[in-house]
């Protein structure tokens, strides 16, 4: 089943898509239709093709990232094989939907995209096994990951490049297990203005999704519409060193679909020189 979160208006509802059909149902959002599945009842239709799509969760209590996950990046960064999986975390303000705009914030010089298989939790998990957290997954969607490495690179810590608001896509929907295979072996792009910037497959991933939601159900509990982002495969040659206003991105996952995001002028101001007074001698 592929479940998509809508807006129609100042409202979010449910669908259903079957081909270019986007089949509304008595539900808020692409979680809460997926957790009533089998109680789900039509109430109306519209074209999937020019829908508004909204992010796939809307609120979810808790999104983890993980980084270091796909064996081509970490070859490309020339790192050693992580023992366990390296986290950090956003916020449902980082999100937006998968058709929307992304405002590129006119405080860095460097902003970067990453594709990545974003895994959506059907059910609350602590202390799972490897195999309640399989069952426990809803189904799987398509993230990119923006990154402004200047900001991210300041610190120890990648937080403050990974959480600008509105900055992360999610969707464009919900599609559950068994409709993709477990997501096992899923070619992974991104490409910006048709140029392609990633390439890389699932199969490469060196933490399964399942290893990933039994991990993080250690040390807090997981609720349903909750949000994993699985890793980023390498880059290509072709890639540029930083985004810039007037692009089009497009991540895809086979077999789930696309975000196509085009990205525009921060309306803010440039506040670093503002910083930079502060904190001269």
């Amino acid at each position: 089943m592929r479940f998509a979160t809508l807006r129609i208006g100042n409202t979010l509802t449910a669908a259903r898509i079957e081909g270019d059909r986007a089949i509304l149902v008595n539900a808020g959002d692409a979680v809460d239709a997926y957790l009533r599945r089998d109680r789900l009842m039509d109430i109306g239709e519209m074209d999937a093709r020019t829908a508004h799509y909204a992010r796939v969760s809307p609120v979810p209590a808790h999104i983890l990232c993980i980084g270091l996950n796909y064996r081509s990046h970490i070859e490309e960064l020339e790192r050693t094989t992580p023992t366990y999986p390296t986290f950090f975390a956003k916020f449902p303000s980082t999100l937006t939907g998968s058709r929307d705009e992304i405002a590129l914030p006119r405080i860095s010089d460097h902003i970067d995209g990453e594709a990545e298989l974003a895994v959506i939790v059907g059910q609350r998990l602590r202390r799972a096994s490897v195999d309640d957290a399989h069952d426990a997954i809803a189904g799987y969607s398509v993230a990119n990951d923006l990154s402004l490495r200047d900001w991210q690179h300041r610190t120890t810590e990648a937080l403050q490049g990974k959480v600008f608001d509105r900055s992360t896509p999610l969707g464009p929907v919900l599609v559950t297990p068994e409709e993709i295979d477990n997501a096992r072996d899923l070619t992974v792009t991104f490409t910006v203005d048709g140029v392609e910037w990633q390439h890389g497959s699932t199969s490469d991933l060196l933490f399964t999704p399942a290893e990933l939601l039994a991990y993080c159900s250690t040390f807090l509990t997981l609720e349903p519409g909750d949000v994993i982002l699985t890793g980023t495969p390498g880059k290509t040659e072709r890639a540029a060193e930083t985004l810039t206003p007037g692009q089009q991105l497009v991540t895809a996952i086979e077999g789930i679909g696309a975000a196509i995001n085009p990205t525009g002028t921060d309306p803010l101001p440039d506040t670093r020189a503002v910083w930079r007074e502060r904190t001269s001698p």
